[in-house]
């Protein structure tokens, strides 16, 4: 009688019916290990933060113009309620009610432009 099997190879692997081990370093061999389920623990803060968490530049305003016109002086208000004494020549007509961002420098101590706080208009952009 003959015998018309081939010879096959050896299977690579744990033998059939058998889990591969979960942990250790044969885990890792070859495959990403497991990732955890659960979510880190995230503590509650005990006070509130000692210094501002939102970074602000100090020369930049954002507001309304609340005295408009075609300069040299104007009034903005920001979300806050400060309001500023806006001077700078040459720097275009803005409306009452238009919402500008403005860098600002220091006040030209001759200028004289209403209440709020005076500074000098370094630049002034409409917000749209």
């Amino acid at each position: 009688m003959t015998d018309d099997r081939t010879p096959t190879a050896p299977r690579a692997g744990p033998p059939p019916g058998t889990r591969p081990p979960t942990t250790g370093p044969a885990a890792s061999a070859g495959r990403p290990a497991p990732l955890s389920v659960t979510p880190p623990a995230l503590r509650r803060p005990t006070a509130p933060p000692r210094h501002p968490t939102d970074q602000r530049r100090p020369d930049l305003l954002a507001g309304r113009i609340t005295r408009g016109g075609d300069g040299p002086c104007y009034g903005l208000v920001t979300d806050d309620g400060r309001e500023y004494a806006l001077h700078g020549t040459g720097m275009g007509t803005f409306a009452t009610g238009t919402t500008v961002l403005v860098t600002v420098g220091p006040a030209d101590p001759a200028a004289t432009c209403g209440a709020g706080t005076p500074v000098g208009i370094v630049r002034i952009s409409v917000v749209r």
